[in-house]
């Protein structure tokens, strides 16, 4: 197979759709053993799964073995800007020939044969993994857990799961304990699993799970604990006290992320030093990101301007306990959103903390939400909504009429990637 570059190859693997998604583990069985099974051939494995939180706590444990010394892969979906984001091999984010050959040794073992794209390019991944030295993979779930595609590791180091709420019920479930035992999959046999804190009827499902597969548990709330106390994070479980600077990642839920990486770290005998780099050295774009410079900043030279990309209503409740922390200032949203998400779900929490909506569509994204009908939800919820061709107008009339607002980029990772490709 000749390769071109990573952008036709993917186009490639675009193409390769099934008709209809059918969530299991078949067709990823059937690549992986075409390409003599990569996945039996990888370094330890942290396997993470959950609602909301994963990347920032995988971001965090990323952050703490590297300080340590570890070199560490890692696996995380979807991408902002480029699809080299996703993958992470010894430290560094993947290249472009590194990319372009696991590609192309994919799709020619795949021989035409239908799959979805995540399917896909989880096989070439795991080829990366499997073939370049490292002491740990950090590989995060895309959805739910059991019939997901990384969900082929027999017996990883140790499994994480983050908070569990409604997303993706189409596909998981309708309830919060049909979704949490879709995340409990990941556990495998006397596999020891970190829990985030749970509503009641999650953590039973996961319990349950762990008890039939001998998985000891180490959960949020009964085995260790997480707060912030006078401008530190306070972290206890039965090794001890941490006392630690807050993380660096922006939020109040950034303290509980940091918990279970915390945890997850301590478990592997890691000392205060690995665990505060993780909270302290820890990036992770998209997610309450200030934007500092740019064009985007130079529109609007006096506002605050900030990037995130949660897009579920458990993601807006995060959002919103930001904003009641931050120092008062009118604050404004420009608002996309995927047409699988409840508009009015996600405004909710945030409805009483800000003074304007203003609605923008999601370039390239046929399954965007038309701004109309986000203005619509908007407006029944009592705020100020109006539509903006695209956030960079948005930004410019925010500040036009209050110069020193507050202006939140919020709803959707598509759109987030988007504004960072146009802020340079």
């Amino acid at each position: 197979m000749t390769t071109t570059n990573s952008a036709a190859l993917l186009a490639q693997m675009t193409e390769l759709h099934p008709r209809e998604i059918d969530l299991s583990l078949d067709r990823t069985h059937r690549l992986l053993a075409a390409l003599g099974h990569p996945e039996q051939r990888l370094p330890p494995v942290i396997h993470i799964a959950g609602t909301n939180g994963k990347g920032s706590t995988l971001a965090m444990i990323r952050a703490g073995l590297e300080a340590a010394g570890l070199k560490v892969h890692s696996y995380s979906s979807p991408h902002l800007v480029r699809f080299h984001e996703r993958i992470r091999l010894a430290g560094a984010e993947i290249s472009e020939p590194a990319l372009c050959t696991l590609l192309a040794r994919t799709l020619e073992a795949n021989q035409g044969a239908s799959i979805t794209f995540f399917e896909a390019t989880t096989c070439a991944a795991f080829i990366g993994f499997a073939e370049t030295p490292a002491d740990a993979l950090l590989l995060e779930v895309g959805m739910g857990g059991r019939l997901d595609t990384t969900n082929v590791v027999d017996a990883p180091l140790l499994t994480i799961i983050t908070p569990v709420a409604l997303d993706h019920q189409a596909f998981l479930g309708s309830t919060i304990p049909e979704i949490a035992a879709e995340k409990a999959g990941i556990l495998k046999r006397g596999g020891p699993c970190i829990v985030g804190r749970q509503e009641e009827a999650a953590l039973e499902v996961i319990e349950a799970r762990a008890s039939r597969l001998g998985a000891p548990l180490l959960a949020h709330g009964q085995h260790w604990h997480v707060w912030e106390e006078r401008g530190r994070l306070v972290f206890q479980d039965e090794t001890g006290l941490l006392d630690l600077p807050l993380p660096r990642l922006v939020g109040p839920h950034q303290v509980e992320n940091a918990g279970m990486a915390l945890a997850a770290l301590r478990r592997l005998g890691h000392d205060e030093a690995t665990c505060e780099a993780a909270v302290t050295r820890a990036d992770w774009p998209g997610r309450m990101q200030r934007l500092t410079r740019g064009p985007l900043r130079e529109a609007a030279p006096d506002a605050e301007l900030w990037l995130d990309g949660g897009h579920n209503a458990h993601a807006a409740e995060a959002l919103a306990a930001t904003l009641r922390r931050a120092p008062t200032r009118p604050t404004h949203l420009i608002f996309a959103l995927m047409n699988t998400r409840d508009p009015a779900a996600f405004l909710a929490p945030l409805a009483p903390l800000v003074a304007s909506v203003t609605a923008v569509p999601i370039p390239d994204e046929p399954g965007a939400t038309a701004p109309a009908t986000l203005v619509e939800a908007a407006a029944a919820l009592g705020l100020t909504a109006t539509e903006a061709p695209d956030a960079a107008t948005a930004i410019r009339a925010i500040a036009a009429r209050e110069p020193r607002a507050r202006i939140l980029i919020c709803g959707s990772l598509y759109q987030a990637g988007w504004v960072l490709r146009e802020n340079g």
